[in-house]
C-alpha cells in the first residue's frame, strides 16, 4: 500500500483530434475537452480562422492544445499524426459553411466537405480508429412545413452546403452499416451564436459575416453602418425568418455528451442540437438591443437565396440519448457575444 508521502504516477490523459479546432465551434469545444481532462490535437488550415486562437484557448482553459497547420484532405499528414500518438476519438469540424457561398461555388463545397470526410475516414480506419463526432447541420432538412424538426423529418436540403452535409451523413451511415467497429454521432446544429463567458474567445469570421449575431456585433461596434434584415415578408408572425439560436457553449457541451454516448454505443446516429424554441430575426435583434442598451440602425433588404422561413429543433433524442439539453437563452447569447466583441476580440491580421 502506498504511504501518504508517496505519489502514484498520473494516468495518461486520453487524446483526441479536433479538425477545424481554431474555428468558432471547434475552439469552444476544445476548451471543454481540455477542462474535462483530454489532451487535444488541433488540425486546421486556417482558411477561416487565425493561429492566435490557440493562445486564446489556453487563456480560457488553462492548458494549451497541440496545433498543426494542415488540411484534413492531406491523407499523408493525417497518417503521420495517427502514427505519432494514440488518438481515442476524432471531432470533425473542418469544412466550408456558408450557404450563400455554396450557391456560387458548389464544387468547392463538395470537394472540401465530402472529400475531406472520405480522406479522414480512410486514415482513421488505417489507424484502427473508429470513433467520430461529426459536425452536421440542420440545413439537411430543407424547408419543412412541419415543425419542430425531428431526426426523422424529411431530408431535402435547399442548397449545396446542406447537400454536402447530407452526402456525408449518408456516407457515414453506410460506413457504420458495413463495419460494426465504427461509432459515429452526426450532430445536426441549428444556429450557434454567443461566445465564451470570459470574453476571451468568440466568433471571428473573415470578411462580411454570414450569420446574424456577428453582424449585429459589428454594427454595434461601429465596424458596419447598419444591419440589413434579409426579408420581412416570410409567413411568420413578424415577417422575418425564425431560427433556433443555440449558445455555442451549450453546443460544445453537446459534443462531450456525444463522445460519452459513443463510448458505450456503436453504429451511426444523427442527433439534433438546438434549444427546441424558434426565435425570429427581430426577436434576436431586440434581445441584443436590450443587452447593449441602445437601438441599432437597420433596414430591410431582399431575401437571400437559399434561406427558408422557419426552422427549429425537436430535442427529445438529445435528451434521451445524451442526457443533454441547452441551458442558455437569447439574453445570454447576446450578452456573451457583446462581451467578446467589446472587450476580448482582436482585429484580424
Amino acid at each position: 500500500m502506498p504511504t501518504p508521502e508517496m505519489s502514484l504516477p498520473e494516468a495518461p490523459r486520453p487524446r483526441v483530434l479536433v479538425t477545424g479546432g481554431t474555428g468558432f465551434i471547434g475552439s469552444h469545444t476544445t476548451v471543454l475537452l481540455l477542462a474535462a481532462g483530454y489532451d487535444v490535437l488541433i488540425v486546421d488550415n486556417l482558411s477561416n480562422s487565425t493561429a492566435d486562437v490557440v493562445g486564446a484557448i489556453e487563456t480560457v482553459a488553462g492548458r494549451r492544445p497541440d496545433f498543426v497547420c494542415g488540411d484534413v484532405r492531406d491523407g499523408a499528414l493525417l497518417a503521420r499524426l495517427f502514427a505519432r500518438s494514440a488518438i481515442a476519438a476524432v471531432f470533425h469540424f473542418a469544412g466550408l459553411k456558408s450557404v450563400a457561398e455554396s450557391l456560387v461555388s458548389p464544387l468547392d463545397y463538395y470537394a472540401n466537405n465530402v472529400g475531406g470526410v472520405i480522406v479522414l475516414c480512410r486514415e482513421m480506419a488505417e489507424a484502427g480508429l473508429h470513433t467520430l463526432v461529426f459536425s452536421s447541420s440542420a440545413t439537411v432538412y430543407g424547408d419543412s412545413d412541419t415543425l419542430p424538426l425531428t431526426e426523422s423529418s424529411p431530408l431535402d436540403p435547399a442548397q449545396p452546403y446542406g447537400r454536402s452535409k447530407l452526402m456525408i451523413e449518408t456516407l457515414l451511415g453506410d460506413l457504420a452499416a458495413t463495419d460494426s467497429r465504427w461509432r459515429i454521432a452526426s450532430l445536426r446544429y441549428f444556429n450557434p451564436a454567443g461566445a465564451h463567458e470570459s470574453g476571451a474567445l468568440g466568433e471571428r469570421p473573415r470578411g462580411i459575416p454570414n450569420n446574424l449575431m456577428p453582424y449585429l456585433c459589428q454594427v454595434a461596434s461601429g465596424e458596419r453602418p447598419e444591419l440589413i434584415v434579409h426579408g420581412n415578408d416570410y409567413p411568420t408572425p413578424d415577417g422575418t425568418g425564425i431560427r433556433d439560436y443555440i449558445h455555442v457553449m451549450d453546443l460544445a457541451q453537446g459534443h462531450l455528451a456525444a463522445l460519452d454516448y459513443l463510448n458505450t454505443h456503436s453504429g451511426f446516429v444523427a442527433i439534433n442540437l438546438g434549444t427546441g424554441r424558434g426565435s425570429s430575426v427581430l426577436d434576436l435583434v431586440h434581445a441584443f438591443e436590450r443587452v447593449i442598451g441602445r437601438t441599432l440602425p437597420r433596414r430591410i433588404g431582399p431575401r437571400r437565396s437559399g434561406d427558408i422561413a422557419a426552422c427549429w429543433a425537436a430535442v427529445d433524442r438529445a435528451r434521451e440519448l445524451l442526457g443533454w439539453q441547452s441551458e442558455r437563452g437569447l439574453d445570454a447569447i447576446c450578452r456573451d457575444a457583446w462581451r467578446w466583441t467589446s472587450t476580448g476580440r482582436r482585429p484580424q491580421p
